[in-house]
């Protein structure tokens, strides 16, 4: 079944609620308070459907001091109804509702010319064209239709709903990254913690767990409401009611709930933004920062030294960390009006100076990804990941991938999603031959490079390695790569006598394994290999956790230990560490826990004995 999300918009006491209840019998203004003022306060729902398409309504308030809710709604609308007292035409807030759903993306909009039975014909007709012409204003909205109805007519009311069923397919860009903005929370007795939204993307199942932006925190989905009615699954553009267990957590309108490990936190951003009526964006501004149902005090900090601006590219810098993604719309308000909306053109905090952010944010704007990637590849030295292509560009992890095998003069990690540029392979490739030169005896494998490496990737240095290998630089054997010009009968044998030669170098203070490994040039799999032979044919002691020594330096050491004890009565750290003064309290606990163990020692305190 389609899905459509349409808000209700228009002035106060323009009938908006009631024309809901004539539409689908719900009767919105809910709250004692609502019924009381006789106005909308917060946001209502309700829905209707036919055989093929389930239309969820949003009302929003159309009171000048509540248009921080009315901003909250109109983020999940895919159309919007627009209440419109034929005898009074545009309002204040009429207009402001209007700007608001074109900052906002809301394309599509229906007029239902309210109270119509109340005007007459001409007066209608009238505006109608005013409507048109003021709509046609806006280069984002379309006009899909201008009705006259009456709550008292109940045609009239039917050829809305008709209307409303025949709005066009609204095309939605998606990547498949859930994301829900909180727009209400409470607890029911028996079932926990609920909370009401839309899905702006992807989808959520029973069971899922999903994680709380802004805490950090995962909760499970114990069950999923949509229009009142259990499902499995909710997908984006539906209104959905989800009971999260063991949600311990303070949940409130403007939190994120979204898939675990795909979204990063930055306090600042870059935007694209538009002013409205004329206003103009000044530098250093702080300003009420709107997106889905999130409110968040910013600054705006705009790029070229201007003092202000009507639109253009600016930083916002937040008190708190967000969690936005790219091209998602936003409406800024000052002392309670708005004053211009935009889209976010990159939502992760850049380090990069101004001459190169500005082209970036051009391409961003332009969705030239690929020229986008050029610019991120060529200022992240050492690879540019695209684990994070979904909040970055909107895009899938495959849909990045594509773009990045259309690049020139670089190698690809699919595995990895890390895009490296060419010159770093050339940087790795020359200190690799290094390590060979340096050391003709060096083993290594990818793995344990790129271990030691940390910013290459495993299958970067695996394609240089393997380059090397056809250039007849390298022979690869047994999952090791060697120097193909020296011959080694017994690699295994040379392997543990090497390993054994630095421990027993380092006497009863070795270095620890992997130093060991990192200066042979060893693939750490094969000397982890080799200790394990040497601690079971006895030449080796494992101690502790990287801490091995020789049978021959532990045996020396206990015999030193028992005749400190025969001399002084006993023995403890500290009159263990005045015999040893370097060695550090890692290895004295080591050696006394190993001389517990011997025959002919007991223990009482701390103190050793015969």
């Amino acid at each position: 079944m389609r899905q459509l999300i349409i808000g209700t918009a228009g002035h106060v006491d323009h009938g908006k609620t009631a024309l809901i209840k004539a539409l689908t019998g719900f009767e919105g203004d809910s709250t004692e308070e609502e019924r009381r003022r006789g106005i909308t306060i917060d946001l209502s729902f309700s829905h209707i459907q036919n055989g093929e398409t389930n239309i969820a309504f949003i009302d929003v308030p159309g009171h000048e001091k509540l248009i921080k809710n009315m901003i909250a709604g109109a983020f999940g609308f895919d159309a919007s109804l627009v209440a419109l007292d034929v005898n009074e035409g545009v309002m204040p807030q009429t207009a402001e509702h209007i700007q608001i759903l074109s900052l906002v993306g809301v394309r599509n909009l229906i007029i239902a010319l309210t109270k119509s039975d109340l005007a007459d014909s001409s007066t209608i007709e009238a505006r109608k064209q005013e409507l048109a012409e003021y709509i046609g204003g806006f280069e984002t909205l379309s006009l899909v239709d201008i009705l006259p109805v009456s709550i008292h007519e109940p045609d009239s009311i039917e050829r809305l709903r008709e209307a409303l069923y025949a709005l066009p397919e609204i095309p939605r860009r998606e990547n498949g990254l859930f994301r829900y903005y909180i727009d209400r929370s409470f607890s029911i007795s028996g079932a926990g913690t609920v909370v009401t939204g839309t899905v702006l993307d992807g989808e959520i199942r029973v069971g899922d767990k999903i994680t709380v932006a802004e805490y950090a925190k995962e909760v499970q989905i114990r069950n999923i409401q949509v229009h009142e009615q259990d499902v499995q699954v909710a997908t984006a553009s539906q209104r959905a009611a989800l009971n999260l267990q063991s949600a311990k957590l303070t949940l409130k309108k403007g939190l994120l709930l979204t898939r675990k490990g795909f979204l990063r936190g930055f306090g600042t951003i870059d935007i694209w933004l538009e002013s409205v009526a004329g206003h103009h964006i000044r530098h250093d501004t702080t300003v009420q920062f709107f997106i889905g149902t999130k409110q968040l005090e910013a600054k705006v900090l705009l790029y070229g030294g201007e003092e202000s601006i009507q639109k253009g590219f600016a930083k916002l810098r937040f008190r708190e960390k967000t969690y936005l993604v790219y091209d998602e719309p936003f409406v800024l308000s000052l002392s309670g009006r708005v004053i211009a909306g935009g889209r976010v053109i990159n939502p992760i905090d850049e380090p990069m100076k101004k001459r190169l952010k500005l082209p970036l944010l051009e391409q961003l704007k332009a969705r030239d990804f690929k020229a986008a990637f050029r610019s991120l590849v060529a200022t992240h030295k050492r690879g540019f990941g695209l684990i994070s292509s979904n909040q970055r560009f909107g895009l899938n992890h495959d849909e990045a991938l594509q773009i990045a095998r259309e690049l020139e003069d670089v190698f690809v990690d699919e595995a990895g999603l890390v895009v490296y540029p060419t010159h770093i392979m050339h940087e790795l490739r020359q200190s690799l031959a290094d390590i060979y030169t340096k050391n003709q005896y060096a083993l290594l494998s990818a793995r344990s490079i790129s271990a030691k490496t940390k910013w290459a990737s495993e299958s970067l240095v695996e394609h240089i390695l393997k380059d090397m290998a056809i250039e007849g630089l390298l022979k690869f054997e047994n999952g090791i790569y060697k120097n193909a010009h020296i011959n080694i009968n017994d690699i295994h044998t040379l392997i543990l006598n090497n390993i054994y030669a630095k421990l027993d170098a380092g006497g009863i203070v070795p270095e620890a394994p992997y130093n060991i490994y990192d200066a042979m040039d060893l693939d750490r799999k094969m000397g982890d290999n080799a200790l394990k032979k040497l601690t079971k044919s006895r030449k080796a002691v494992r101690l502790a956790h990287n801490l091995f020594v020789t049978y021959e330096n532990l045996q020396a050491l206990t015999a030193q230990l028992k005749q400190i004890i025969r001399n002084e009565g006993y023995i403890e750290i500290s009159n263990f560490k005045q015999h040893f003064p370097d060695l550090s309290r890692k290895y004295l606990i080591a050696y006394l826990e190993y001389l517990d163990k011997q025959s002919g020692i007991k223990k009482e305190g701390n103190r050793r004995m015969l």
